[in-house]
């Protein structure tokens, strides 16, 4: 009788977290090297990071602007992923690996929009002589 769980998966443990800690360094490490739009984006976060701590007035407001860039960086991290196991099955057309491709942009553009909204709420609370989060 064969197991129908995969040789790759752990068997857990202490061991387990250090291998998932490599993993996911790994992970940033290719998202650095292979993806442009990674790079920018972290580029955005390393220089608005202290911007974000500057003009919080609360630390809710510091976690939604900080938060929001992080949110970014995460769906970038997944469409690259995607995109690489595309690239693995084939880089000619397809319909249908177009479309998931064309799925994981739309998800970094949403996510974009949606801390662009979030730093001009905070930004306009602030404006109008309020706190977004107090």
């Amino acid at each position: 009788m064969t197991s129908s769980n995969s040789s790759y998966k752990s068997k857990g443990g202490v061991g387990r977290l250090f291998k998932a800690l490599r993993y996911s360094v790994q992970g940033f490490g290719a998202a650095f090297k292979h993806e442009a739009a990674f790079r920018q984006e972290l580029l955005l976060i390393v220089l608005l990071a202290p911007v974000a701590l500057w003009i919080s007035r609360s630390v809710g407001e510091m976690l939604l602007l900080i938060g929001s860039m992080l949110f970014v960086l995460i769906i970038e991290i997944l469409n690259s992923a995607l995109e690489a196991l595309a690239d693995s099955i084939t880089v000619e057309h397809h319909p249908m690996i177009g479309r998931a491709k064309d799925l994981g942009s739309a998800a970094v553009m949403l996510s974009i929009g949606l801390c662009i909204l979030v730093w001009l709420c905070v930004i306009g609370a602030h404006m109008s002589g309020g706190s977004l989060i107090s």
